[in-house]
């Protein structure tokens, strides 16, 4: 087992794929005398490297100089750019430096631009000679020869023995002002009759031809000094993203720690040896970008008058919002039971109290609103000694997770203890991380410290074969946002050639389970672990190995984690259990009835229930983390075990099955809804759909059905209102049309005998409109002082009834 799980100390170097002919131009650095072309003075070799995740890295150099010496830097355009941007040159003792410089290159469509021939980068012989129009040529064929200044280059459709042809003509202006035309072919030849043609025509064909050479940028740093100084340069250029990859070593022998060791995949292929440097691995991505400092830019520039006077005005940023987390837990009794109205205090490194709560009837409880840093919880409950329990840390906005076993006793007796030292007291881990056996306690599932056996080798005390045949590789930093790995040793890595470079080796506190996510499996749940970060150095994203009881277990993929960071992690499929799920949605149920100020609001709850039904093969007990999805708007029902962690979307529920046993886990979720009845508006159908779905009481029936009554009286009193208006409304109808008779009469034999009918009737009409008149103000009354009572009815009825 030691000799498998040794760590190799030492840099193991692989070629480059692809070889050095695909890969950029070499970054060097000589140093040149003004005296001499070509000087014999040495390199300044490579001293630091710093590689980021964003993919650039930061190199630095340190060597000598004497005199007034001149530093030749070779790069291409892209990391020429880069340098520009982060060019750093020191002369550590005394001397100046007098200059950088650069050879300068102009886009290529502007050089191209610069030609007095309008060609593109791309282009063929009827594009080539459309672009020599109005100069002198001689254009041949097999049977003529023609010279003067070139009109145009024209695709013509010819038609010969049957068949239609696309053909290009060439049309000349001869000196004698005749236009002649030549059909191009094959055989056709062109020559340049003017001499600074044949110029532009060459320099055009060499920029072509630059196009495809190296891109070579050499920059010179002159340095001015007497004597012999040292001469510091460093910049950044861009490198291919460094990879992570984990090994993660488990046992089942209880005397030996889970191990964690990482590696870094570095690539060197900026052509120039990375000699004995010394070597840092930065997990996080600072800002970083490319921009083209290296070729000249040309910018669109607006007119804009001369300012009266110009002010800068200071910018100000806002701070970061302070998160927070909480300490919750559960407070059980010896037995295991809850103990619920438990008072819970949280105290600060000062002593001041910050939160305080009690228990609920599961004996959970939660104090939030919290930052990093240490802290004192004591736990109080009548008939049990008081716990107090020191150091309790948050690092990272991290919820903390602490659940507390009381002992009976008297308040007045007190047990302190201090966190991470186990505090929940067992007999036995039911749930042990890589084997059981008796020992003080348990911690988050890891065997306590009294479980582990202390081992000498070489005279050295420790607590695994692993910690004692494998010493960390790396430091670890802190940058803030940050982290670096810095190896211990120097590393050497021939150009063009990728290495892999130690960077973590730690114990690391994790625990076996197996992983069902609901709806991402299929039968066989996962294996995993659950794993929290105890190495005190940030975990960079990339894959992992694990390693079982000296076999190959499985593969996975990890992001980045924070120290003391909890975090599941899968890397196999555990065909040693079996689960099955299955759901259902049952009926709307209400729960409570209320009516205050004239409003009935229903509160209801739609329930569901999920059944995981779990089978472990194995000979060995094993423990299971069902990822429930959380939903928004639903909540866990009381009778629901409490889930052992929440993430963003999902509870995470511990279970654990014994050796060939079944079991199963019941999660019961309500959604809360609320429905509000505005009883003036409420109707007969209404009510008998609510009283037949249960949703009130006879007695609230009752009380509606009074409501009712009174609605329909007042319906009844504003029909009779209405009857009275259409009676009005039939009688100043009909006196319309009795009046536009008598007016036809005027002048008529029946004139007197009609009229008189007429007047009769008009006279009955008016008695029978003072009678309407008179009876809908009766009803109206009557309609009004019934409102009155509804509207009071309505406003007195006041009732709760819990269903």
């Amino acid at each position: 087992m030691r000799k498998l799980l040794a760590f190799v100390c030492l840099v193991v170097v692989f070629p480059f794929p692809g070889g050095a002919q695909q890969q950029p131009r070499p970054v060097s650095l000589k140093v040149n005398t003004s005296s001499a072309p070509e000087p014999q003075a040495p390199d300044l070799p490579v001293r630091r490297v710093v590689l980021y995740k964003n993919g650039v890295g930061y190199f630095e150099h340190l060597g000598r100089v004497r005199g007034n010496e001149d530093i030749h830097i070779d790069f291409t355009s892209g990391q020429l750019n880069d340098a520009l941007a982060s060019l750093t040159v020191l002369d550590l003792d005394g001397g100046r430096i007098g200059g950088v410089s650069y050879n300068s290159t102009a886009p290529f469509d502007r050089r191209l631009g610069a030609l007095r021939i309008p060609l593109a980068e791309q282009t063929s012989v009827a594009k080539f000679l459309d672009a020599l129009r109005g100069s002198r040529l001689e254009v041949a064929s097999e049977k003529d020869a023609i010279t003067g200044r070139l009109l145009s280059v024209e695709r013509k459709t010819r038609t010969a023995g049957g068949t239609t042809l696309e053909v290009d003509i060439v049309s000349v202006v001869t000196d004698g002002g005749e236009i002649r035309e030549i059909e191009v072919t094959p055989s056709t030849r062109v020559r340049l009759v003017e001499t600074e043609m044949h110029g532009e025509m060459n320099r055009y064909l060499s920029l072509l031809a630059s196009e495809r050479e190296q891109d070579l940028r050499r920059m010179t740093v002159a340095t001015n000094g007497a004597g012999e100084r040292q001469l510091f340069v460093s910049y950044i250029s861009e490198v291919p993203v460094w990879k992570t990859t984990y090994r993660l070593v488990l046992t089942s022998e209880a005397a030996k720690k889970p191990l964690l060791q990482g590696w870094a995949i570095v690539d060197n292929t900026v052509g120039e040896d990375w000699n004995n440097v010394e070597m840092s691995l930065v997990a996080g991505a600072p800002q970083s970008f490319i921009q083209q400092l290296s070729q000249p830019y040309y910018g669109r520039r607006a007119q804009v008058a001369l300012p009266q006077g110009y002010e800068s005005i200071p910018q100000t940023h806002q701070a970061r919002l302070l998160s927070s987390a909480q300490i919750a837990g559960r407070v059980l009794d010896p037995a295991g039971g809850a103990i619920s109205g438990a008072q819970v205090r949280v105290l600060d490194a000062s002593g001041r109290e910050v939160g305080r709560t009690t228990t609920d009837n599961t004996g959970g409880y939660s104090v939030p609103g919290l930052t990093d840093g240490s802290y004192q919880v004591e736990f109080e409950a009548r008939g049990f000694n008081k716990l107090v329990v020191n150091d309790a840390k948050i690092r990272n906005d991290i919820d903390k997770q602490l659940d507390a076993s009381l002992r009976v006793g008297a308040q007045t007796q007190t047990v302190t203890v201090t966190e991470p030292a186990p505090f929940v007291e067992t007999e036995q881990s039911a749930y042990g991380g890589f084997g059981s056996g008796s020992g003080r306690g348990t911690w988050g599932g890891l065997p306590g410290p009294s479980g582990i056996q202390d081992l000498a080798v070489n005279g050295r005390n420790f607590t695994s074969l692993l910690q004692a045949s494998t010493p960390a590789a790396a430091e670890g930093q802190d940058l803030g946002d940050l982290f670096e790995y810095k190896l211990r040793e120097r590393v050497t890595i021939r150009k063009n050639q990728s290495a892999m470079v130690p960077i973590l080796q730690s114990e690391i506190r994790a625990e076996k389970v197996s992983l069902w996510t609901v709806g991402r499996n299929y039968g066989h749940p996962l294996r995993g672990v659950w794993l929290t970060n105890t190495s005190g150095s940030v975990l960079d994203g990339g894959n992992f190995s694990v390693i079982d009881d000296e076999i190959f277990a499985g593969q996975g993929l990890l992001e980045p984690i924070k120290p003391d960071e909890r975090r599941l992690l899968s890397y196999a499929t555990d065909l040693g259990m079996l689960v099955r799920t299955a759901d259902s949605l049952g009926p709307q149920r209400y729960t409570r009835v209320a009516i205050a100020h004239g409003v009935m609001i229903q509160k209801s709850e739609q329930r569901e229930k999920n059944t995981y039904t779990i089978r472990n093969e194995d000979s060995a007990p094993r423990t299971l983390v069902v990822e429930h999805p959380s939903r928004p708007g639903w909540n866990l029902s009381e009778d629901t075990i409490k889930p052992e962690e929440t993430s963003a979307g999902a509870y995470r529920f511990r279970v654990f099955i014994g050796p060939k046993q079944s079991t199963a886990l019941e999660i019961n979720e309500s959604h809360p809804l609320e429905n509000q009845v505005v009883l003036s508006n409420i109707t007969d159908n209404q009510v008998a759909v609510m009283l037949k779905d249960g949703a009130i009481t006879p007695e609230i029936e009752q009380a509606l059905r009074k409501i009712l009554t009174q609605k329909d009286q007042i319906t009844a009193l504003n029909n009779e209102i209405k009857n009275r208006d259409k009676e009005t409304s039939a009688i100043f109808n009909d006196q319309q049309r009795l009046r536009e008779n008598l007016k036809a009469l005027k002048g008529t034999a029946e004139e007197k005998s009609l009229t008189q009918r007429y007047t009769q009737q008009l006279s009955d009409q008016e008695n029978q409109l003072a009678k309407l008149r008179l009876e809908k103000e009766d009803f109206q009354k009557k309609s009004a002082a019934a409102q009155e009572q509804l509207d009071k009815m309505i406003e007195d009825l006041a009732m709760e009834v819990v269903l």
